[in-house]
């Protein structure tokens, strides 16, 4: 199984005794995940532009959460301070729970958080979501704007899908990207991959191995134009 990890540890890690790329046989798609932009109750800003008119009235101020280094929570933010030019200071946690116990508490003001684990929170009004973060608006969320509504071409998202190993037999791949596509296709795995605000990503390999290659580019430049190094 693939996910954005994958393809952010080509940038991250200087020395891996593998090239993500290059070792492996894309077989198909999974889904897209969005991340939910969501803040404390204790910030004003109700609207992603209100939320960066703050954030530059209070620079050095702002901490956002993620669940470590390089992760998409993580990178999510990175790239919404790249695009935006505000000033928000990282604050990684040993695993998601802990960084959205401390939004809670107040004591982060922001999280990228995942949709899983965000929506019954943002349901609740423990937590007010400001955007979904991937390019089209949920369904699990549908009257929460995109970023990217506000900031043009803002796109992050958890990725997964199948990979192989590189020598593996076209015939296995294609067979097994057909059986993918057809179980995407299914209504109750449609249903639960909804549930969970994914986004289905059906194709053939190719689709998919442009989509990773895609992927890695653009979070390396995100990496690079951070500085961040893995803990």
């Amino acid at each position: 199984m693939v996910s954005t990890a994958n393809v952010s540890n080509a940038a991250l890690y200087e020395k891996l005794n593998y090239n993500f790329i290059r070792d492996i046989a894309p077989v198909a798609g999974v889904m897209r995940v969005p991340l939910v932009m969501e803040v404390n109750l204790s910030i004003p800003a109700k609207t992603v532009p209100e939320f960066i008119a703050y954030a530059k009235a209070n620079p050095g101020k702002i901490n956002f959460a993620s669940g470590g280094v390089g992760t998409s929570i993580h990178l999510s933010g990175e790239l919404f301070k790249m695009m935006t030019g505000i000033d928000m200071q990282h604050v990684p946690y040993r695993g998601n729970g802990p960084a959205l116990t401390d939004l809670l508490g107040g004591q982060i003001q922001i999280m990228f958080d995942t949709m899983p684990q965000a929506i019954g929170y943002v349901r609740a009004a423990k937590l007010r979501a400001l955007a979904v973060t991937t390019a089209m608006r949920s369904e699990v969320l549908p009257d929460t704007p995109t970023v990217g509504e506000y900031v043009p071409g803002y796109e992050a998202s958890s990725l997964y899908g199948v990979a192989a190993p590189r020598d593996t037999p076209a015939e296995i791949v294609d067979k097994l990207n057909t059986e993918i596509n057809a179980a995407l296709a299914d209504p109750t795995m449609k249903t639960r991959l909804a549930d969970l605000g994914g986004i289905v990503l059906a194709g053939s390999p190719a689709d998919f191995g442009k989509l990773i290659a895609v992927e890695t580019d653009k979070w390396a430049k995100v990496i690079r134009t951070g500085n961040i190094k893995p803990q």
